[in-house]
């Protein structure tokens, strides 16, 4: 059981030693809680899949070591520590809007396979009784496992989250260069609508001019009517 033990505590903590040194660079303050949340997810893992693992055992003569009953336990276990840790991962990813949320379940699911894929290759020397030596070398073996994927996983969100960071600032970009536009536009039209109005107006200006001066010549000319022309020359009458 120590080479068990010592194997899962070197993976695991390993691996999401490694995701919490690269995610504080890209998520902050909120990477700080990676390494704590997950061992605390982990934690209760084990406290609710050991009490099924143990009946299971016990009252319905579950096999640990033979098909199909490492396989059921298998199963089992990882069901339980896919959705803590998953439901941990996501609980600090959420927090961030440039992070997938999709990640904490992929990261899980790809830490659970690495891990049974490692116990597979190594079963050979695993033990459940265990001593420190062989305990050791397993746990160097699983350390390396551990580093891995954790290096893996971690950058891949970094990754990610970079691109998407600069798809934010392009669109925040764009978004700019679109205000600026729809500003200059607005100007445009105001400027192009003042000067209509402007037009507009001396037009109205000009027509009522127009308008006046008729209306005094007409008054005018109906002066001259009544009155004759006071210019009129009797000099040459005479």
């Amino acid at each position: 059981m120590l080479d068990y033990l010592t194997a899962s505590i070197a993976f695991w903590m390993t691996l999401f030693g490694v995701q919490e040194s690269l995610l504080e660079f890209r998520l902050g303050y909120l990477g700080r809680y990676w390494f704590l949340a997950i061992s605390a997810s982990l934690l209760l893992s084990f406290l609710l899949s050991a009490p099924i693992t143990i009946t299971l055992i016990i009252k319905f003569a579950v096999d640990p070591f033979t098909f199909p009953g490492n396989v059921i336990l298998c199963a089992i276990a990882a069901v339980i520590f896919g959705v803590i840790l998953s439901l941990a991962q996501w609980l600090i990813l959420r927090q961030s809007e440039m992070t997938p949320r999709v990640f904490a379940l992929i990261n899980t699911v790809i830490g659970i396979l690495v891990y049974f894929l490692l116990v597979w290759l190594n079963e050979g020397t695993l033990e459940w009784s265990g001593n420190p030596i062989n305990g050791w070398k397993t746990a160097l073996v699983f350390l390396a496992g551990g580093v891995i994927t954790g290096a893996a996983t971690g950058k891949t969100l970094d990754f990610y989250c970079e691109r998407v960071e600069q798809r934010l600032i392009q669109l925040e970009r764009e978004r700019g260069e679109r205000e600026n536009r729809e500003r200059e536009r607005i100007e445009t039209e105001r400027i192009e609508r003042e000067k209509q109005e402007m037009e507009k107006l001396e037009i109205e200006i000009l027509e009522r001019k127009r308008i006046l001066r008729e209306i005094a010549l007409e008054e005018e000319r109906k002066w001259y009517e009544e009155h004759g022309d006071d210019d009129f020359d009797y000099e040459d009458e005479e």
